[in-house]
Order: structure tokens, then sequence, then C-alpha cells
């Protein structure tokens, strides 16, 4: 008989660790492989070009949240890991987004640059 993980919560009681079936590890697999072969196929796809950049970056949003929730098993632990991951996320997001607008300013003003 294999024992199931047990946890401690702040008061020191004992509680038996929720993790996801195999099952569900398998699900989460197939998405994060079908979410992938989209990213894959809408590059390829010239008609989606103007909106390449956003759909990417919602796919791998939903990616980032999906490994960090089941994989690393954030969804089973304390809220404050949660926060942490949302913080991590959220600044990143925005350093990209600011890049990224500062590098389309940049080739929009290109023609008045060193000329």
């Amino acid at each position: 008989m294999v024992s199931k993980p047990v946890a401690h919560d702040h008061h020191g009681a004992e509680h038996e660790e929720a993790h996801a079936s195999d099952q569900t590890y398998i699900r989460i697999a197939i998405i994060l492989a079908i979410i992938t072969i989209v990213e894959v196929i809408i590059y390829y796809i010239p008609s989606f070009r103007p909106l390449l950049v956003p759909v990417l970056i919602v796919l791998s949003v939903a990616k980032f949240i999906t490994v960090v929730g089941y994989f690393m098993h954030l969804k089973y632990d304390s809220q404050v890991f949660r926060i942490m991951f949302i913080a991590g996320l959220v600044l990143s997001l925005g350093v990209f987004l600011a890049m990224l607008a500062m590098f389309w300013t940049v080739n929009s003003y290109k023609p008045f640059i060193g000329g």
C-alpha cells in the first residue's frame, strides 16, 4: 500500500496533500501540445500577421498558468505562492510590453533618426 504525502498546516495538524491524477496530467500535456501546435500554425498563416503578437502573448500566458498551476502544484499550494507567481507574470509582461512599445515607436520614426 502506497501512502499519500502528508503535509502540516500552520497549526501543526496533518492533512493529506491534494494532487491531480495521472489522467489530469495527461490531459494537461495534450492541451499544452495543442496550444503549441496552434502557435506554430498561426505563425505560418499570413492573414494572422497583424494579430500575431497579441495572440502569441495570450497563448503563452495560458501555457504559463497551466504549467505553473498543475506541474508546479501551485494550484494546491498556499495563496501566497500564487500571488508571487502572478506578480512575476504581471511584472515580466509589463516589461515586455513596454519594450515592445518602444521598439514599435522607434521603428515608426526611423526616417527621422540619424538622417
